[in-house]
């Protein structure tokens, strides 16, 4: 297997006054082709991982590597989807997507075809001249999504897309990604605080530990499409991940009284 993306003993620390460590050795890989979610408790740095893969922040240590370079800007190699859209509101949906073509040195018809092409591909072509603000949020993350995928970059990344969203515009642009990643064959990294959103379109699972976060567990889904959330199968995939992040919650429960106590005791010490 080619590995598109190597993390290796990867940290990160803000300086806030006082170093405060957010990434802590963190380990892992994404073979051309994986679809890797990551899963963890809130604030224990999964977007925070996503932005150094990005070139959006700096690593305080350790390799980040696409296809053996190091990251050390953004690039073309790996595109974002925000869960906010990040859209031109004042643009049709064809010039939304075209816009991810600015710089490019194809040709105005082969920007044309293109853009043609990924909106097709999302489903939005009797949506092309369409202004942003007419649309439903499924929609516009569809646009995202082919302004992304439209510069053919490595790999995607995606930073809880789809948390926006209500239940049923959820589960429809889940199937709508997997449609889409099985025909173009996409590297994706996607963070989720959603488990059985991970379950149902990843072949491999990373779990974060609380702040400051390691790789707690991987897990391998060798679980066929479609899946079921009866499936035995996923029914025990299910219960180790929860079960693996319950444990980080207590964990970021006793770390937030801790600090608790310790301010308590430094406004003591001071007055």
């Amino acid at each position: 297997m080619v590995k598109t993306l190597i993390l290796n003993d990867v940290k990160k620390t803000f300086d806030v006054g006082k170093p405060f460590e957010v990434l802590k050795n963190i380990t892992l890989d994404v073979n051309e082709g994986d679809f890797v979610s990551i899963v963890g408790p809130s604030g224990c740095g999964k977007s925070v991982l996503l932005y150094l893969i990005a070139g959006f922040i700096e690593k305080t240590s350790g390799q980040v590597l696409i296809n053996n370079n190091s990251i050390v800007r953004p690039g073309t190699d790996r595109m974002m989807v925000f869960q906010d859209y990040v859209l031109l509101p004042w643009k049709s949906v064809y010039d939304n997507v075209l816009f991810s073509l600015e710089k490019s040195d194809l040709s105005d018809k082969e920007k044309k075809e293109l853009t043609t092409k990924y909106i097709d591909l999302v489903g939005l072509t009797q949506f092309k001249n369409w202004h942003i603000h007419r649309l439903s949020g499924g929609m516009k993350q569809k646009v995202a999504i082919a302004r992304a995928l439209i510069v053919n970059s490595k790999i995607l990344l995606m930073d809880e897309p789809f948390s926006a969203l209500d239940p049923q515009q959820r589960k429809y642009l889940r199937k709508s990604l997997l449609e889409i990643c099985e025909k173009t064959k996409k590297t994706v990294l996607f963070v989720t605080h959603s488990v059985s959103e991970a379950l149902y379109l990843s072949n491999k699972i990373y779990v974060m530990s609380s702040c400051p976060a390691v790789i707690k567990n991987r897990y391998d889904i060798n679980i066929p499409h479609p899946r079921h959330s009866s499936d035995p199968q996923y029914v025990r995939f299910k219960e180790k991940i929860e079960e693996d992040l319950f444990q980080e919650f207590e964990k970021t429960l006793l770390n937030q009284r801790e600090e608790t106590l310790i301010d308590l005791i430094l406004k003591t010490e001071v007055i």
